[in-house]
């Protein structure tokens, strides 16, 4: 059931600006104001089944927010954003994301400083021809992955944005916003990619060969344009490599969360209409949690239903989060913290 609360809560806004380098890691701290706000804003969590609530990380293209929530559905931190698709917590605290399509930004929330920023349109070939971001990794050598919509490759830079190694994407369909939406490196070096013009997941070894690709099914539907749940598709938005050696996948605007064998069979499948109550528009970002339970994002589904789902293999809902007060109809990405924070 919705709960609501409200009260004074203390928010760490950013501005969002950037400098006129691509790349810039700073060595002294930054003055950005804190925000006080005080009662009267509300915030709205679902908790389905009376279930408690979860810290979790998420991103608004059209409240152009992205924020650190509590369990109890207050804002921690937030910070202005135009455009998203990726975001990271990292070991250290400091959260990785986007400003917009071409910029990253790794800023600390306890003093909101940023401590790095890479300019995907000016650095490693890229001024004057179009590009976009749609994902990226901190890498556990301290590089970074990036992944390139338009020049269809997949780079890895440094803490200087130099970059240090890249491969070429195998792409169908060629386009500038939808190369890619969320890619992965793997425990094994390779990249899982979701290629979603192409509407195929595809994985390459570290040198760029390609290695597994699963084409999404349309399950015999023919493909209906828009965003909400009145549309129907196959463009993938993420993958998840599981420890048996399987492969979760969300489907975008084919509303379904899939588990595929390396053969290529499903063998475990949810859809629109699986949950009673709650329908599925745009599937976007995908977690396993420690106890088997899967947590996804529900992006475009309208204020009736929840913008993040979890729920059991037996498609039991747990837990479900819908704010439609701090964040809008565009939640594209989130991720659930666990109890430590991690």
């Amino acid at each position: 059931m919705p709960s609501v609360n409200s009260g004074r809560r203390v928010l760490a806004k950013g501005t969002g600006a950037v400098g006129a380098n691509a790349v810039r890691t700073m060595k002294s701290p930054i003055t950005l104001s804190l925000i006080l706000l005080s009662a009267g804003l509300a915030t709205v969590a679902a908790q389905a089944e009376g279930g408690p609530g979860r810290s979790l990380l998420a991103a608004d293209g059209s409240t152009r927010r992205i924020a650190l929530v509590g369990p109890d559905g207050s804002l921690k931190w937030e910070y202005a954003i135009r455009d998203i698709h990726d975001l990271h917590r990292l070991p250290n605290g400091n959260i990785l994301f986007q400003t917009s399509f071409q910029r990253l930004t790794e800023v600390n929330p306890l003093t909101n400083q940023v401590v790095w920023e890479y300019d995907a349109a000016q650095s490693n070939g890229n001024k004057g021809r179009p590009v976009e971001v749609h994902a990226f990794q901190r890498l556990r050598n301290g590089n970074t992955m990036i992944a390139e919509s338009g020049p269809a490759r997949i780079i890895e830079v440094d803490r200087e944005g130099r970059l240090v190694h890249q491969i070429a994407l195998k792409v169908d369909h060629p386009s500038t916003h939808s190369d890619t939406r969320q890619v992965r490196q793997l425990e094994n070096g390779h990249y899982l990619v979701a290629q979603e013009h192409d509407a195929a997941i595809r994985e390459y070894d570290h040198e760029g060969k390609l290695v597994w690709d699963y084409p999404v099914p349309l399950f015999g539907k023919e493909p209906k344009g828009g965003h909400g749940p009145e549309a129907f598709g196959n463009q993938a938005f993420a993958a998840l490599r599981l420890r048996n050696g399987n492969t979760l996948v969300t489907t975008g605007n084919g509303h379904s969360v899939l588990e595929v064998t390396p053969d290529k069979k499903i063998v475990w499948e949810l859809h629109q209409n699986d949950l009673p109550g709650i329908t599925l528009a745009w599937v976007t970002t995908l977690q396993q949690r420690p106890n088997g339970n899967i947590i996804f994002g529900n992006c475009h589904a309208g204020p009736e239903n929840p913008q993040i789902v979890e729920v059991t293999r037996e498609k039991k809902v747990v837990w479900s989060y819908k704010d439609f007060k701090n964040f809008g109809n565009a939640l594209s990405n989130s991720l659930v913290l666990e109890d430590d924070g991690k």
